[in-house]
């Protein structure tokens, strides 16, 4: 403790006099394992409890025990809620549609404090979205307790008991992300939208640019002191002169290249002191001309010492990315049984719907991996990598291409409509390169898997994951004059049906659960469907679905997310689903579950919108 820091004099002062009222005072006899006090469940994104008060036996009996309104949501422009409840030291911590951050009694839903980064502006719409805030205690000084939250450009640091923001932390509690970026460029707009990592004593933090033609902020990794926010460390995802994977960049591409950038969260080694960070594609995401070469380090998993950021391992799952085929997720820790051993292993999900396995010390593929030849691009100045990485355990979990015995079988008419689009494309197995005339690009770019990740029971020796069949079509042309770069899309769409199903036969969304030890699909589930095809009499289908699901000692995995708004309970050991509630607007988020006073609960937000179905404002806990 800092005696001289005015904002640590005025925080514990805080704690002080609010200690007596709020759930947090309870930090004594709070127990972590039996709360989630991260994203991920864990600061490895297992996604596991190990609460088995609710079970394989008497999940059916679970009813909706409280309901939290943000009432924050709007319809124009749309809110969504893409928020995991954390939950520690006997408090929930949630981020509303607008992006409000707020305590809660997990056990009653009653509002404890509101902190609105958007006070005192005149801001109509969301300031982007967030998945999860993240908890620390400051290992010198346990009393200090503090709530970082990214949002957009800035990482607000409160106060875990007040809400209020923390002085003494950055620029009076808020840290600009666009500063210290080498080279900075504040010109460039930077969105954070996962949580920030914390190690002891360090701040960690992803996001970056976007993954438009024109310059982008790059998606280096920092980190900062958890107490200051003075930055410590850097890790250049695009390699500067000198350091390992410049040569990767042709020319002087690294100079204005962008992207490469963390958004879908990373993940923590807390024993060895190591952050594993996935990276999305260089920008821009559907021309690579300007900057030949693999692009270290986009499209990967990398293992970074977190005290120092140094580079332990990587592993590039895309080279040269022209498909915006981000690593979209948490890479997950998991502990693995296979051929006999026991060992601590990375699961990585990707948009492709491809799962790669690595051993979690050296990065060695658990399965193998095989670089199989691709298709070349017929674009001026493009030069695509001939190779791209399989794995060969576990099966992908969906279809690697799309051909005009692919188009949807639902009705003729149907069919006859994405037959048509086919044959005027380019189409074919994944990787198919973009072209003038148009291209199919599928798996799309919503998966396979998005930023849900997948979940792990340890005891069962399976990782449980949703994915989806979606496809896009895009096409490339020159752009105008004077723009500053060379190409851009003339079209970018979802590819749907005339009656806005999905362009591919069905199923398009399933729940499978993987072998750790076999490295095949143990179950597989079609996952959602569609009442008014249910009607028709067509079988289920499946919807595509945007969350995650977690995993529980009782033998369940939970989920929402699906088209059909509805939350469900997977048996872990068969697939089935034993128990499935209505929700009133989707649940396009990743669910928690926690125990307080020898209950369990789960929750999930219930936040719609995103173009599929009205806004919500709902945070649902469950119970028996």
């Amino acid at each position: 403790m800092d005696p001289s820091n005015p904002g640590r004099r005025q925080f514990l002062g805080q704690s002080a006099a609010l200690a007596t009222f709020l759930p947090g005072a309870r930090a004594a006899t709070a127990d972590p394992g039996r709360e989630w006090r991260h994203y991920g469940g864990d600061p490895g994104a297992g996604r596991y409890s190990p609460l088995d008060q609710i079970n394989r036996s008497n999940v059916k009996r679970l009813k909706v025990d409280w309901v939290h309104h943000t009432e924050d949501a709007m319809e124009r422009p749309a809110t969504t809620i893409e928020s995991t409840p954390i939950v520690a030291d006997g408090v929930m911590y949630i981020t509303t549609a607008m992006v409000k951050v707020r305590a809660l009694d997990p056990a009653t839903g009653k509002v404890l404090w509101n902190y609105d980064p958007s006070a005192g502006s005149r801001r109509r719409s969301a300031p982007g979205v967030n998945r999860a805030a993240a908890f620390w205690q400051d290992p010198g000084n346990p009393k200090d307790r503090r709530i970082f939250v990214p949002i957009l450009d800035r990482v607000h640091c409160l106060n875990a008991v007040t809400g209020k923001l923390i002085p003494g932390f950055a620029n009076e509690g808020t840290l600009d992300l666009k500063k210290e970026l080498d080279a900075d460029r504040p010109e460039l707009s930077f969105r954070h939208t996962s949580p920030v990592v914390l190690y002891k004593d360090m701040l960690i933090t992803g996001g970056g640019g976007g993954d438009a033609p024109d310059p982008q902020a790059p998606g280096h990794i920092r980190g900062y002191d958890a107490r200051t926010g003075k930055r410590r460390w850097i890790f250049h995802t695009v390699p500067k002169p000198g350091e390992f994977g410049h040569d990767t960049w042709g020319g002087d591409s690294w100079k204005t290249a962008g992207g490469t950038n963390n958004w879908g969260g990373m993940s923590l080694d807390a024993q060895r002191g190591i952050v594993f960070v996935s990276t999305g594609s260089p920008a821009y995401d559907y021309y690579g001309g300007d900057r030949k070469g693999t692009n270290l380090f986009g499209n990967c998993v990398i293992a970074l010492d977190a005290m120092t950021g140094k580079r332990l391992w990587h592993q590039q799952l895309v080279h040269h990315d022209i498909w915006d085929y981000d690593l979209p997720c948490q890479p997950a820790l998991i502990r693995m049984r296979q051929g006999g051993r026991t060992f601590d292993a990375v699961a990585q999900m990707t948009k492709m719907g491809l799962v790669f396995l690595f051993d979690r010390m050296t990065g060695k593929p658990v399965f193998g991996i095989e670089e199989r030849p691709v298709p070349q691009s017929d674009i001026p100045g493009e030069e695509l990598w001939p190779t791209q990485p399989f794995p060969l355990k576990p099966p992908p979990l969906n279809r690697l291409r799309f051909t005009a015995d692919d188009a949807t079988n639902i009705d003729p008419e149907s069919q006859a409509a994405i037959k048509k689009i086919v044959s005027e494309s380019a189409a074919g197995d994944m990787y198919t390169p973009t072209t003038k005339r148009g291209n199919i690009v599928h798996p799309g770019f919503r998966g396979g898997v998005l930023w849900g990740g997948c979940c792990h029971d340890p005891k069962l020796n399976r990782i449980f994951v949703s994915s989806s069949e979606q496809t896009n079509r895009i096409a490339l042309e020159e752009a105008e004059p004077g723009a500053g770069y060379r190409y851009r899309l003339s079209q970018r769409i979802r590819l749907l049906d005339p009656n806005g199903y999905p362009a591919i036969k069905p199923p398009w969304g399933y729940m499978t659960a993987i072998d750790l030890d076999k490295g095949d699909f143990a179950w597989r589930t079609v996952n959602g469907e569609y009442p008014e095809l249910k009607a028709k009499g067509i079988p289920k289908t499946g919807t595509y679905a945007d969350g995650g699901a977690i995993a529980t000692a009782g033998e369940l995995v939970f989920m929402a997310g699906t088209m059909d708004r509805m939350m469900r309970a997977f048996d872990s050991r068969t697939g089935e689903v034993p128990w499935e509630h209505q929700l009133e607007t989707a649940g396009f988020a990743t669910p928690c579950t926690y125990e307080v006073n020898g209950k369990q609960y789960v929750t999930i937000a219930t936040g719609g919108g995103k173009g599929f179905g009205k806004p919500g404002d709902e945070f649902v806990t469950f119970s028996l």
